[in-house]
């Protein structure tokens, strides 16, 4: 019976995975609140589960609606700028990346986008927007009226949208600008650098305070290339690139000995790069870091 309730668990649980992911933006967390619902699975009366999937979407929502409120507070006190942790995407672990829209529902300028939610607008908006629910369902999940789910959702667009949304290149354009990122890098070149770069570009560095990083995010392509330029050998010496698929797009990772160091994540506008995203903090690599060494080049 156990190993059968084992079976049954593992069936949803990347989906699970995936729902606890993008509420959370932590990759580590998500695996604990996965492993918490299963907990529950476990000793749950069978009889009155007439829907596995949608009893478990419920528990895992809640638990992370928990989660969320403490999660928030440990980032008040985060030095620096706070990303999500990065995840390596090819092998399925956010679930299915067929279309244009379930890459948007996991990429990393969304994620940031979704911190402005309150917790029960992001679970309305993730249920809605990656896994398809009615209102009707949402408010099932999470004990509320379907006139309330339809009006957290308005807002949470509302809050999400910005002029980016409207200027997502084609997936072969993307790889394109981001392999072309990645060769200058790996040449040391910071004039090919510059072209690809926007003139109002964003960068912004994730270290947590355990490595070096930019404490704030640098504005605009002059500010951006003098923080190449002054750190090009620290950004070149000792490391390898190469481009891999994280949170659904094409991603710059610097690695080590086939050691992941940081991934670097775009956001496109126009045939150039407007947002750079850097996660540094080996803490937030941990769970990439799992995936990177069965991808790593000699794995």
């Amino acid at each position: 019976m156990t190993s059968g309730i084992a079976e049954e668990f593992a069936a949803h649980r990347p989906r699970m995975f995936g729902l606890a992911y993008r509420l959370l933006g932590s990759a580590e967390e998500a695996e604990d609140a996965v492993q918490d619902a299963y907990l529950r699975w476990s000793s749950a009366d069978r009889a009155v589960i007439d829907h596995p999937g949608a009893w478990l979407a419920r528990v895992v929502t809640n638990l992370c609606l928990n989660r969320i409120t403490s999660a928030r507070a440990q980032r008040e006190r985060y030095v620096g700028p706070w990303l999500p942790e990065p995840v390596f995407t090819q092998d399925g672990s956010l679930g299915p990346m067929e279309s244009a829209e379930q890459r948007d529902a996991v990429s990393t300028a969304l994620l940031v986008l979704l911190e402005r939610l309150t917790p029960t607008e992001r679970a309305v908006y993730v249920l809605r927007e990656a896994f398809g629910y009615g209102h009707r369902d949402i408010a099932g999940v999470l004990g509320l009226s379907e006139a309330n789910c339809r009006q957290l959702y308005r807002r949470a667009v509302q809050r999400v949208a910005t002029p980016e949304a409207r200027f997502t290149p084609a997936a072969e354009q993307q790889r394109e600008l981001v392999e072309s990122f990645v060769a200058a890098a790996r040449e040391g070149d910071l004039a090919g650098l510059e072209k690809l770069l926007a003139e109002d570009v964003t960068w912004w560095s994730d270290g947590g305070g355990k490595v070096t990083a930019a404490r704030r995010p640098l504005v605009g392509r002059e500010t951006v290339m003098r923080f190449l330029t002054g750190g090009a050998q620290r950004f070149q010496g000792g490391l390898d690139f190469a481009v891999a698929e994280v949170n659904g797009a094409p991603a710059l990772v610097a690695y080590a000995a086939e050691q992941l160091i940081a991934v670097v994540s775009f956001t496109l506008r126009e045939g150039v790069i407007a947002q750079v995203r850097v996660v540094v903090n080996p803490d937030k690599l941990i769970f990439a870091g799992r995936q990177f060494a069965a991808i790593a080049p000699g794995a």
